[in-house]
């Protein structure tokens, strides 16, 4: 074979290769080609799920409130997961407050497609449908949803909020609190974890925070800019 002509394989090959590259993959309600940003992830097991998906995760910036040490100690996974993530790509960002997040020197310069927070909750510090706790995950999911608009692009941009429905998630008044500050409700589809290979999802909080809770009956609440 020709130089000439191996020369011309060779680029017909790279072509190939970029153009597989540039290929659009879907999974679920994200895309290869959306800028994701992942709040309040917990042992990165969702954010990995995405990132396997699309073969790579360089559209994606997963973001924790804890520290890299408090991953380790709470989560069995954690790092191991990090770690796999970074080599695909992804910036991983730890010490990110879920309602301060647009402050963030690093997120506040950056725009996103999609911005998703799994199963938002502040932790117990009374029942769950104590009027109290309600209160205080109504702001944790407030705090949120102002920060995230700030950070979301303009065109296609798309907030999700997953969490359970029935009493008393539904005293947390998500659509209103976020039709209260300027975000327009768009649909809201039934959340089902095994469509996710790999996620685990995690108490995050109290004496066994490695441990799976209950998803139930769950949806992924989706919003975006008014206007």
């Amino acid at each position: 074979m020709s130089t000439a002509a191996m020369d011309a394989e060779d680029g017909s090959s790279s072509s190939e290769e970029e153009e597989e590259v540039k290929k659009e993959i879907r999974k679920e309600h994200y895309s290869s080609t959306h800028k994701i940003l992942l709040v309040g992830e917990g042992d990165f097991s969702f954010s990995l799920c995405l990132a396997r998906a699309f073969g790579s995760a360089r559209n994606i910036v997963a973001t924790t409130v804890d520290t890299h040490q408090e991953l380790a100690k709470k989560y069995s996974n954690a790092i191991e997961n990090l770690i796999e993530l970074q080599q695909r790509g992804c910036v991983v960002v730890c010490g990110v407050d879920a309602t301060t997040m647009s402050h963030h020197f690093f997120l506040t310069t950056q725009r996103f497609h999609r911005i998703v927070y799994n199963f938002p909750h502040v932790g117990f510090a009374f029942p769950e449908d104590n009027g109290c706790q309600i209160l205080l995950n109504k702001e944790l999911v407030i705090g949120f949803l102002m920060n995230a608009k700030v950070l979301l692009k303009k065109e296609n941009g798309e907030i999700h909020v997953t969490h359970k429905i029935g009493e008393p998630y539904d005293k947390w008044d998500l659509v209103k609190e976020a039709e209260k500050i300027g975000l327009v409700f768009c649909k809201a589809k039934p959340f089902f974890k095994n469509k996710y290979p790999g996620y685990a999802q995690k108490r995050a909080h109290g004496r066994a925070p490695d441990e799976p809770f209950n998803v139930g009956e769950s949806k992924t609440f989706m919003f975006r800019l008014s206007g």
